[in-house]
């Protein structure tokens, strides 16, 4: 499984040593929240945290963008080093043309499919994406309970993997349990906040090595 620390929840106060020790554990994937305060009621990470991460180190950096028009942010995430660009179904219409547009700048394309987003609402974006983002909380909010409705929609998506050729990586409450889960529905990874890895009070290096050996 790609284990993707989720640096919305890292100590900001030391965010360099923070991508440092979880770049020495094995992080896959640095995931980065980027919210606007209109698509989901809250704010995360800003374009100089994004650079921050994406120039501290050379573990590919994601940026989730909970926005409502991430058109916007799509020129600012290449320049930043960002390597693959999430943008949900229903905040921008043509959405293909978002997708490609990541592509032609040289990233790697996904898509974020919420709890109430189904596999054939997006099914002619999936030709045009790299990765699957499948929501098990609704976005927005870190420390939220699993919501065990989505794992039939995780295994759909898993069945059309190859036909596709995406990786499905899922993100919210992410416990080791919900990790191990998953990757019998055919995940390919998990997004890592509090449900697993940050604020338990032991390394970041021996957590992710638990992880790995489920």
């Amino acid at each position: 499984m790609l284990l993707c620390p989720s640096m919305m929840c890292a100590d900001f106060s030391r965010l360099g040593e923070e991508t440092d020790e979880l770049a020495a554990a094995g992080a896959d994937i640095f995931h980065l929240d980027v919210m606007d305060g209109s698509f989901v009621p809250n704010f995360g990470l800003g374009q100089y945290d994004v650079e921050a991460i994406c120039r501290r180190t050379d573990v590919p950096c994601d940026i989730h963008l909970m926005a409502a028009q991430p058109d916007v942010f799509i020129d600012l995430a290449a320049q930043s080093g960002v390597k693959i660009v999430y943008v949900h179904t229903d905040a921008v219409q043509p959405i293909n043309s978002t997708l490609l547009k990541i592509a032609e700048l040289g990233m790697k394309a996904g898509i974020v499919v919420d709890p109430g987003v189904s596999f054939e609402s997006v099914r002619y974006s999936l030709p045009t994406v790299d990765y699957v983002l499948i929501m098990t909380v609704n976005p927005g909010f870190a420390g939220q309970t699993y919501l065990d409705y989505v794992n039939p929609k995780i295994e759909e998506f898993a069945a059309h993997k190859e036909e596709f050729g995406y990786q499905i990586i899922i993100d919210g409450a992410c416990s080791a349990q919900v990790i191990k889960q998953a990757e019998t529905l055919g995940a390919d990874g998990a997004v890592l906040g509090t449900s697993a890895l940050f604020g338990k009070g032991r390394p970041y290096a021996e957590i992710m090595k638990d992880l790995r050996r489920l």
